[in-house]
């Protein structure tokens, strides 16, 4: 409709026709509407400690003392959020600290990161290096 008008309208602008085709209701049901993507379903949760997350924050430029980085462990169901101090990003820290956590509150079901599959691998094969424990 905004190409050149038929001849047989005179003094009708480009102007007037978008203006047309924002108040004309057929126009706007004719018209593309928003793309609809994949539809993004919320995670559920039924029982604490089944999916948590480790997240480590880098903490170099506002530094306090020797700790540079920040480990931000949150339950997926409840939100609670367990941070540790920390002075690198060496797996063995992490782990240590992960140790920690799960002695309080019990290991995960599921445990994910988004700091890279290296971080998690080598978090692994420190928890495989630890002693177990020995049973009375």
């Amino acid at each position: 409709m905004l190409e050149e008008p038929s001849p047989k309208y005179k003094n009708v602008t480009r102007y007037d026709i978008e203006l047309y085709l924002q108040i004309c209701e057929p126009c706007q049901k004719k018209q593309k509407g928003a793309e609809k993507g994949a539809v993004v379903l919320p995670m559920v949760f039924s029982d604490f400690n089944s999916r948590c997350q480790v997240d480590l924050i880098d903490f170099q430029s506002h530094h306090d003392g020797e700790y540079k980085f920040i480990m931000a462990y949150q339950d997926h169901l409840t939100k609670f959020v367990v941070l540790k101090a920390l002075k690198s990003k060496k797996a063995e820290e992490v782990a240590h600290n992960l140790v920690d956590i799960f002695t309080l509150l019990g290991a995960p079901s599921i445990l994910q990161s988004d700091n890279g599959r290296e971080l998690a691998n080598n978090v692994n094969t420190v928890f495989t290096d630890l002693e177990p424990l020995k049973e009375f």
